[in-house]
């Protein structure tokens, strides 16, 4: 294959957002993603819907998350693929691949990371497993965008697992849909619901430690989704505690199914209609970046001189060792922003991480992992890449302000 000016590794929200303010900003991109689609754990997690990144600010309603997240949030709206925050997925892959489609970005599907290739402290390549064997593909700058710091970590740059305490992360969870239920009268029965299933966890009736039956309505009718298995103390960056939690959630999903079944109503003719084609992950590795952030920068409102995205969702911790979920909502009004610094791992000079496991704590790392955040955490990778790229600057060298002017100029919400 030929060589590119920037590759992206991972094709979620952070890995779309960042090839597309790259190549907007002149480079030449390739997304490479393991999948068959882009958006990442929206898609194969049936990661939905989007949390809160609004907050009012002298009585104005403010999107927090704007910019490329916008214009795909817009077009979802615009094909009628939006119900509030929750949207249909299949509109959602459509939608990203003509987006990338339009901004001139290369793709490679079916394509999993496994090497890097360095050369002192920059990656010039990296080796894929494809159908057809190990295929390499070299680039003068990369970015990590696979939520798991995979192209970090087998490029030899520090990363932690999980809390501090302990190395574990949040619970993984198997995300599922069900079929042909009578919505409403789901929802007028919930409190009944809560009861039975509060009196069976109490009981040691139920494997799954998960506190509550978390749903959401869908924009398809009379389907419900359900966030609310909980697979605990494994982890996600181990195949075989991988392939166990995948074992023990497919349980749960029948498990809660059942039971729901015998104590709401509303599923009387219902169907389980679908599970994720992954089990979803909240947290694994993050980087050592040039700057840590940490819960307490959160709880500050702290804004940085050189943050490139702003959020205010809560500090979202589901217990990594069972029941019980612990918040803090930030007042209104208020919000953090994310240091470019965090952005960049020790180590080496050609890359940039963006999402999930950008260098942070566990507590800070709760609150910015949300698809709307991530994906203006990738915008700002994307076009800091394409201003390294221009003028052949090791990433640790691009101007913050003229990135800063450059996001802003492009409709991103900074401070």
């Amino acid at each position: 294959m030929k060589k590119y000016d920037l590759a992206v590794i991972g094709g979620g929200f952070a890995g779309v957002a960042a090839a597309l303010a790259a190549a907007r900003g002149g480079a030449d991109v390739i997304i490479i993603e393991k999948s068959n689609a882009l958006g990442g754990a929206a898609n194969i997690c049936l990661v939905n819907p989007f949390m809160p990144y609004k907050t009012k600010i002298d009585g104005k309603e403010v999107a927090l998350s704007a910019g490329i997240f916008r214009e795909i949030h817009e077009r979802l709206e615009a094909r009628g693929a939006m119900r509030g925050e929750t949207f249909l997925e299949e509109e959602l892959k459509y939608v990203m691949s003509e987006m990338v489609a339009e901004a001139g970005v290369s793709l490679l599907y079916h394509a999993y990371i496994f090497k890097s290739h360095k050369d002192g402290d920059r990656i010039t390549a990296v080796s894929v497993a494809t159908k057809q064997g190990e295929v390499v593909i070299e680039a003068d700058y990369f970015i990590d965008a696979t939520g798991d710091a995979q192209l970090a970590f087998l490029s030899d740059c520090p990363t932690i697992l999980g809390r501090e305490s302990d190395n574990l992360c949040q619970p993984m969870t198997l995300c599922f849909r069900v079929g042909n239920a009578d919505v409403e009268k789901f929802y007028a029965s919930k409190p009944k619901l809560a009861e039975a299933h509060k009196k069976a966890l109490e009981a040691g009736e139920l494997i799954n430690p998960r506190e509550n039956v978390l749903v959401f309505k869908t924009p398809i009718h009379n389907v419900l989704h359900f966030n609310t298995t909980r697979v605990v103390k494994k982890n996600p960056t181990d195949p075989a505690d991988v392939t166990e939690a995948e074992l023990l959630a497919r349980r749960q999903v029948y498990e809660i199914y059942e039971f729901m079944k015998k104590h709401a109503d509303g599923l009387e003719n219902s169907f389980l209609m679908m599970t994720a084609a992954e089990i979803g992950v909240r947290e694994s590795r993050m980087i050592v970046g040039d700057y840590v952030l940490t819960e307490a920068d959160c709880r500050a409102f702290t804004k940085f001189e050189d943050g490139i995205a702003a959020c205010n969702y809560d500090i979202d911790i589901h217990n990594p060792e069972g029941s019980g979920t612990s918040h803090y909502y930030f007042p209104e009004g208020e919000f953090y922003t994310i240091p470019y610094r965090s952005l960049i791992p020790t180590g080496v000079t050609n890359m940039l991480v963006a999402g999930r496991c950008i260098s942070s704590d566990h507590g800070a790392q709760a609150s910015y992992r949300i698809m709307p955040t991530v994906c203006c955490i990738g915008e700002a990778a994307g076009s800091a890449m394409a201003l390294a790229i221009k003028d052949s600057l090791p990433v640790r060298e691009v101007n913050t302000d003229t990135l800063r002017a450059t996001l802003k100029a492009n409709g991103a919400f900074i401070d």
